[in-house]
């Protein structure tokens, strides 16, 4: 594990005055895909940023994009599957900006293909970060969240989920990635119940077909199969679903967005 800090170089942003200037938010899996694209977005609205993945070098590149922009943000290469790693992510957001007002789930694994030919390690690895890297992220970020939304002159915090249409409907060699985002929905909508009152709001967000590089880790066969699925049509960019995020998060005390479905126009 390894911190990183960039400080502000006087170039200006909309980091001075975003409408989240003055928050601090921690998001997962900010190497690539929807948590790089997340972290770019927060930060263009003025958030502090601590960027969590296990790509040092990676999280590195995104922290100088927002500094270069005259943003803030730190890096914090762990695993989040390790319960005291990601406590010491959640910490770090503390000690570097001393606050936590926003919590992006974003890190995921997909590892789909024919049951009988799937190894244990990659079903292991769809759990461990998918549903207990978000556990572990999630119970260390809580307290955290209860004070900001407590203290801060937003009377908010936000938690959001980055789940999958594959946690609204099974599908044939998708059964331990169907269990790991139905978990997801599942535990954010209890969460949201249990917290409501608090003022801290849980969001879960499901995209559709989005142009990362999950879909290269799979079988070949599952691979093939998604090419054919997705056959003429035009995917979701990441910077789609970071959208989707940062209406969630600057959205007014009053308004709480629960579910949000985010599909291409093509997507049947």
């Amino acid at each position: 594990m390894s911190f990183g800090a960039y400080q502000e170089k006087g170039h200006p942003m909309a980091a001075s005055q975003g409408r989240l200037h003055g928050t601090t938010a921690v998001v997962t899996g900010a190497s690539s895909g929807i948590g790089r694209a997340t972290a770019l977005r927060l930060a263009e609205e003025g958030a502090a940023v601590v960027l969590v993945a296990r790509r040092e070098d990676k999280i590195g590149e995104v922290a100088d994009a927002i500094s270069a922009q005259g943003g803030r943000a730190v890096t914090a290469a762990l695993d989040i599957a390790d319960a005291d790693a990601a406590a010491r992510a959640v910490e770090t957001a503390v000690s570097e900006f001393g606050r936590l007002d926003i919590l992006v789930n974003a890190a995921g694994v997909m590892l789909n293909g024919d049951t009988l030919q799937a190894e244990l390690r990659e079903w292991d690895a769809m759990v461990d970060v998918n549903l207990k890297g978000l556990m572990y992220m999630t119970k260390a970020a809580l307290p955290h969240l209860l004070d900001a939304a407590k203290t801060s002159d937003r009377q908010v915090s936000d938690v959001v989920n980055i789940s999958s249409v594959a946690g609204r409907a099974a599908a044939p060699t998708v059964a331990i990635y169907n269990a790991t985002k139905f978990g997801v929905t599942a535990a954010t909508e209890s969460w949201r119940q249990e917290y409501t009152r608090s003022n801290v709001r849980f969001s879960v967000v499901e995209p559709g077909a989005v142009d990362t590089g999950l879909f290269g880790h799979q079988q070949q066969h599952a691979q093939e199969q998604s090419a054919t699925m997705f056959a003429g049509v035009e995917k979701l960019h990441p910077e789609d679903i970071a959208d989707a995020v940062a209406y969630i998060a600057t959205s007014p005390r009053r308004r709480a967005v629960n579910e949000m479905v985010v599909r291409p126009t093509d997507q049947a």
